[in-house]
Order: C-alpha cells, then sequence, then structure tokens
C-alpha cells in the first residue's frame, strides 16, 4: 500500500522515528539514554540535545501523565532523537495511547509471566497481528495522512521488558524468545530487592542475576538494557554486555550536579 501524500510536508521529517531505533538494537549497537520524570519537555530536549541516543518518559514513577508523552515526544523529535515511554501497566490502552502520541518505544515494568509480555507486545500491533485499536487521527498515523503504520509488515516499536522480579528472571529465557521482545531492561533496585540483597548492586547474587539477563539476551539476538547511576557505571555495563543502558534520569543527575556544585562552593 502506498503513502498518502503530504501536502506541502515531508514523511521525513518530524518526530517520528519509523523504527530507527529498533533497526539499530537488531544490529547490536549499544544505545545509551536517560530516563525523564519531571514532566518536563524542555528537560526532554536537554537531554536530547546533549546527546541522548532516546529519552524514556516515565509513567509509572515519574510526576507527570500522558501530556508529558505528547510533548516530550516533539520535543526529543526537535533533535531526531527517539522516545520511549515506560508505562504504568501492560494494559491494552495504556500502550495504545502513548503510542498514539508518538512514542517509538514501550517500557512495560512488574511483569512476572510469559504470558504477560506476549500479550504486551500484542497491544503494540494493529490487527491482525495484535489488538492495538485502529485509528488515524493522532500523531504516529500524522493525523490520517500516512495510514502505512496500519499495514506494516515489520514492528516499529522497541518493546522494551522489565526483568525486575523473581518471576520475570526465572523465565528471562523464555521471555527474551517472544517476537517483539527488544530489550530485557534490569530494574536494578526492584531486582535486588526481589533478589533479598536490596540495594546491594556489587553482591554475588545479584551479579549473577546479570549474567544470566545478558546470556539469554544474547542468545535470542536481543538487547540488555539496565539503568545505571552515571557514566561510569553506565561504561562497566557495556563491558559487561548490555547494550541499552539509561544514565539516571533528569531529577536524579540535576540534584547530584547541584548537591556536589554547593558542597564544592562552601568548602
Amino acid at each position: 500500500m502506498s503513502r498518502s501524500p503530504v501536502i506541502g510536508g515531508n514523511h521525513d521529517a518530524g518526530p517520528l522515528d519509523g523504527g530507527r531505533l529498533r533497526r539499530r538494537l537488531a544490529t547490536g549497537e549499544v544505545t545509551v539514554g536517560t530516563f525523564v520524570g519531571m514532566a518536563s519537555a524542555t528537560a526532554v530536549e536537554v537531554c536530547a540535545a546533549a546527546g541522548a541516543d532516546w529519552v524514556l518518559i516515565d509513567l509509572e514513577h515519574g510526576s507527570g501523565g500522558e501530556d508529558a508523552v505528547r510533548d516530550g515526544v516533539l520535543a526529543a523529535g526537535s533533535y531526531g532523537v527517539p522516545t520511549i515511554v515506560r508505562v504504568e501497566s501492560g494494559e491494552r490502552i495504556r500502550i495504545g495511547r502513548v503510542l498514539d502520541q508518538g512514542a517509538a518505544g514501550i517500557m512495560v515494568p512488574r511483569l512476572h509471566a510469559v504470558e504477560e509480555a506476549a500479550q504486551a507486545v500484542k497491544h503494540m500491533l494493529y490487527p491482525p497481528h495484535g489488538d492495538r485499536g485502529v485509528a488515524t487521527y493522532n500523531r504516529s498515523c500524522r493525523w490520517g495522512m500516512d495510514r502505512e503504520p496500519l499495514t506494516a509488515d515489520q514492528q516499529p516499536t522497541v518493546g522494551v521488558i522489565q526483568i525486575e522480579t523473581l518471576d520475570a528472571l526465572e523465565r528471562v529465557e523464555e521471555i527474551a524468545a517472544q517476537d517483539g521482545v527488544d530489550v530485557l531492561f534490569v530494574g536494578p533496585l526492584d531486582l535486588s530487592y526481589a533478589l533479598g540483597v536490596p540495594l546491594q548492586l556489587d553482591s554475588n547474587i545479584f551479579q549473577e542475576a546479570l549474567q544470566r539477563v545478558v546470556a539469554a539476551a544474547e542468545l535470542h539476538h536481543k538487547a540488555a538494557g539496565i539503568l545505571a547511576v552515571d557514566g561510569m557505571a553506565a561504561a562497566k555495563y557495556v563491558r559487561q554486555g548490555f547494550r541499552f543502558v539509561a544514565i539516571g534520569s533528569d531529577s536524579t543527575i540535576m540534584a547530584a550536579a547541584f548537591r556536589d556544585a554547593f558542597h564544592t562552593a562552601r568548602n
């Protein structure tokens, strides 16, 4: 099916990723981004301008709602940077609404079963491959001027499944095998608590869990992902085999920078 023409416009311009990030991950490329939870399009823009490969708007723990996605996709997209959104849950309506806003990927938290991961991916796809609601008057279809996404053979959306529960860890190889799961993303704090070693990210138990996630990802040609506290920690994770690495968040990085600056000034 050919694309409908955009009068006075350019299909290659605009904030939509068109599956580029997913293709980068499929080739084995390492990508680095950050979480944005302050519900600020300006914060998203700063992170994009600073050189992020992607920004992740957090609706699970962040301050904002879907309005943050609407404005954030535009802010990041103005720098050619795609937006991932961590939804509050894997419900169909939650996933569909942020995809309609133009998100390039979905992160789904707190999963326990392989079936939950498969169902989340199903919500990212239009029929007959999935059950995403079909509508054209949204950003993902360029307000009705591009219907190609409705019939595309390949999923453009990056599917990020969090590995942060014991059940998910025990089934990580099966989750990695699912079509449409592109990234196995470790939530380090949640997983450390689940393993009975809260906040002990250097413990043998936690490090063995990380190795299992990386091995499962490599076995099924997927990317392993994790949240790092800073650039040095991120580099260490890359050496361990992680290829989708988030460095802190807008609020934590800003807080740390100001804390250190104030301490330096006073001493």
